[in-house]
Formats: C-alpha cells, structure tokens, sequence
C-alpha cells in the first residue's frame, strides 16, 4: 500500500471525487462523476452529495471502518496476534513501528483526508452552499461537518501526540488545519500545541452541538449521522482525556439524569439495551449513539473489517484473538458475565471477540459511541472529584455493569475511593473489548502500555508510547517535525 501524501489527497478532493449515497440513503455510498469547483455547490442535491461524501471519508476500512479501532485495541494487552502478518498490525501489536511503517502512514492520511474535505465543504458553504440549501440546512450540514473535522482531529491525537497530562498540553500536537490544502503550496504548517488541537476539538465541537438538529425521523439516520447529543458525548470523551473532570461532568448531565433509570431526556432518547448483545445485532437502537453502516455493496475493504481481525475463519481472518493473560484472565471478568457468554465464541483452542460475526461479507456496523461509554465516563469523572464511593457514580457503574452480570457492586465492597475508580476502568475494558478503547484509556490515565506474550511493557517515556509521525508528512511539509 502506497503512503498517502497530503498534496494528492486535496487535489482529489477538490477535483471533486466525492463520494455520494444514493439519495435519501446513508448505506451505500458510490463514487459520483466529477463535479467541478464552480457548480460543487449549486444545487441542493449536491450539496447533500458532498455532505453524505464527509461520512463516506471516514468510514475507510484504513481509518474508522476498522483498523483505528482495531489499532487502539491491540496495542493493548489483551489480544494475541496469530498470524504474524505485517500487512495486518503486526508491528502495531508488538510496537515495532517506523516512519515508513503502512499504518502510521495510512491512518494520518485517511484521517487527514477526511480533515480536508471537511474544509473543503466548510468553505464551498460560505462561498455559495449556505444560500442554495437555506440557513437551517446549511447549519445542520456545517455542524455535521466541523463535527467530523473535530473527530479527526481527536483520533489522531490519541496516536501521534503526546496525552495531555504529559506538560498539560504544551507538548508537540498535530498540523492544525482549517483551510482546504488545494495545492502543494498549502502543505508546509508547524504543528500547534496539543492544548491548541483540542482547543479548536471543543470549538468544533460546541458549534456543532448549537447547530446539530436534536434528532432526525428515523432510528437509521438518528445512528449514522451526527445530531446534538452525539456532540455531547464526543465533548464527554475529549474532557475525560484531558482530566477536565468538572467539564466532562457537565457535558454528560446533558443527556444523563441525575439517578436511574438513565435515559436521555433531550434529542435521541439514549439508554442501555437490556441485553448487550442487541446491540450488536440490530445496530441502530438507541444505545448506539453514533455508528458507521455497512451494508454488502458498501465494505471496509479486504482485510479491513472488524471480524476479520476480531473473529475466526471462516468468517473472519484469525489474526487477533484474546490472550489468557489479558482481560480473559481477569477474575473481575466473570464466567457468568453475558460479555463473555454472549460476546466472546471459542474457535481452534482460542477465544475471540465475536461483537462483528457477520464475515466474510462484513455488514457489521462500526461502533464510534455507545450510550454505555457516556454512562461509565460521567462516573469516573465523578469519582475523581468526590470521595469515598459517590452513590450516583456508584449506581452509573451499576447500571452498566449489572445489564450483562448479576451481582451489583456495593459501596461497602471497595476499600476506597481509588478502589472504586479501579472498578469503574475494569468495567470500561471489559465493555469496550474490540471498540478501540483500550489504547486511548492507557494513555490518558499516564500508564504503561502492559507486554504480552513476547512483548515487552512499553513505558510511557519511552518513543514508542506514541506513534511516529509519516515519512510522507515530513517530506510533504518542511515546517513538520518528527516526534
């Protein structure tokens, strides 16, 4: 796989391969014939061609479709890796990467990619956009797009920056851009700070929320578009990597109640699923804040899906199973506990996360946002400003951990406030297995990444706790530097 330079990226943009849906249908993105610069924006179905395309961007099999997640997953210390194939993660498994390395190169330029046509639109809706599909269109379509603009940026920090904690954002972030990078000559950018990334994250972000419409008419849209509550819970996860405990807490008092049962008031009625299995099987209930479809005429791409990583042959590609001494092994992931009866399958003397079974046509949506994530991060955050066992974190945990094993916690069974935040982050690994949480959580909370098998621990001094910066980026822009 070629690496992908961000030069070749805007021209294709701008010279309008964009991807569209078929009308009134977000499933089945199709390549449009070009459309030029001058008439992007002239009409309304256009318009919504190029919004449908932002989508389309970022559910590349190299990005969100599936190895982002499946990245952040297997840095971790949960997941053996079968097949020693250096085309599927390999390196990001035992953390061997170089500059030169697919992956380091593939998810920045698909990340960036989707930046880029995020700006491109931005700008076509100033230009002519916002008066061809009328104001409150046009602010639903802009805030559907600085949202993704926000998404990339976030996802790329968690790999090629340094966590927040680490100098409290002053510390090398990404190139910031928010113009559309037409042409070689828009390449060369310095990088801004960590704290200036996520700065423009939340402005992106609270825009999107004021513009967002609250919900759409159907379960299906509500899902695989973007609305006000997405941006919620998106604005929860970015606080909580940046240990803005207070600030999180308010995000999610938005569409969390103060006390059981937790459903959203405002917008999508969000709220668990009784049974966690539902929601990998019918993919739009209201658990599902924000996921990217898929459907067998609209695919990640070979050896690019989620089961093909996470599951066994002959569905999947057998590459990543869970490892004994990882969350398997963990007393705390009971054998009761409906994530491992119902979420996990044993296949050729290994066990394998099976949330994605629907291989080798893999149909499965992409997960970016579960109401259950929400729910697990207002308690934290709450735990980490309070003492002893709060009863409202307390009954959050619960409510989450209760759905898929029996036996509830109690406030009397931790020693201690730390003991109970400890609960709460082992419920996070044991909720999110194959969701790419795990490698995001590490780095935010200031811990090693832990060794497997041959792998040794990874400190969080050492380079390769982040990820380098691509080769082609350096070439590309001469104001970049290496991390």
């Amino acid at each position: 796989m070629k690496q992908i330079k961000h030069s070749l990226l805007a021209l294709v943009v701008t010279t309008g391969c964009l991807m569209s849906c078929q009308k009134d249908n977000w499933l089945n993105p199709q390549l449009t014939t070009a459309i030029s610069d001058a008439t992007a924006f002239d009409t309304r179905d256009r318009v919504a061609q190029q919004i449908n395309g932002l989508y389309a961007s970022v559910k590349s099999g190299l990005y969100l479709g599936s190895r982002y997640i499946v990245y952040n997953d297997i840095r971790g210390e949960d997941y053996n890796n079968l097949r020693t194939n250096g085309v599927t993660g390999l390196q990001t498994w035992n953390h061997t990467l170089v500059a030169s390395t697919n992956e380091v190169a593939n998810v920045w330029g698909a990340a960036y990619s989707a930046i880029n046509q995020a700006n491109v639109f931005l700008e076509g809706m100033a230009g002519k956009g916002n008066t061809v599909v009328g104001s409150a269109l046009a602010a639903n379509y802009n805030g559907e797009a600085r949202f993704i603009r926000a998404m990339c940026y976030y996802d790329l920090l968690q790999l090629y920056a340094r966590p927040y904690w680490d100098g409290n954002g002053s510390k090398p972030g990404l190139p910031l851009r928010l113009k559309a990078n037409k042409s070689s000559g828009d390449n060369d950018l310095v990088r801004s700070t960590v704290q200036q990334v996520y700065d423009q994250i939340l402005q992106d972000l609270d825009f999107a929320e004021q513009n967002l419409p609250a919900s759409y008419a159907d379960a299906l849209t509500s899902t695989t578009r973007v609305h006000k509550n997405t941006a919620i819970a998106l604005k929860v996860r970015v606080n909580l990597s940046m240990r803005r405990y207070a600030q999180a807490i308010t995000e999610a008092n938005k569409i969390v109640p103060t006390a059981a049962p937790f459903r959203a008031a405002t917008g999508v009625a969000h709220e668990l699923q009784a049974n966690i299995r539902t929601v990998f099987t019918t993919f739009t209930t209201t658990e599902s804040i924000f996921s990217l479809p898929f459907t067998a005429n609209n695919l990640p791409g070979t050896q690019n899906s989620l089961c093909f990583y996470f599951g066994p042959a002959p569905a999947g590609g057998s590459e990543y199973p869970l490892i004994s001494t990882g969350i398997l092994g963990r007393p705390e992931f009971r054998a009761d506990d409906k994530r491992r009866t119902d979420l996990l399958v044993t296949s050729t003397g290994n066990t394998w996360v099976n949330k994605y079974p629907t291989g080798p046509v893999n149909t499965d949506y992409a997960p970016i946002i579960r109401y259950s994530e929400v729910l697990l991060s207002l308690a934290e955050a709450i735990a980490r400003t309070t003492s002893g066992v709060d009863a409202r974190a307390l009954a959050l945990l619960n409510a989450v951990h209760v759905r898929s094993q029996p036996t509830a916690f109690t406030a009397a069974g931790f020693a201690n406030n730390q003991a109970f935040i400890d609960a709460i982050l082992m419920e996070r690994r044991i909720e999110f297995m194959g969701e790419g949480r795990r490698s995001p959580d590490l780095l935010r909370l200031g811990l090693p990444i832990p060794g497997k098998a041959n792998v040794p621990t990874i400190s969080t001094t050492q380079a390769e706790y982040i990820w380098p910066i691509p080769d082609g980026e350096i070439l590309n822009n001469k104001l970049m530097t290496q991390n």
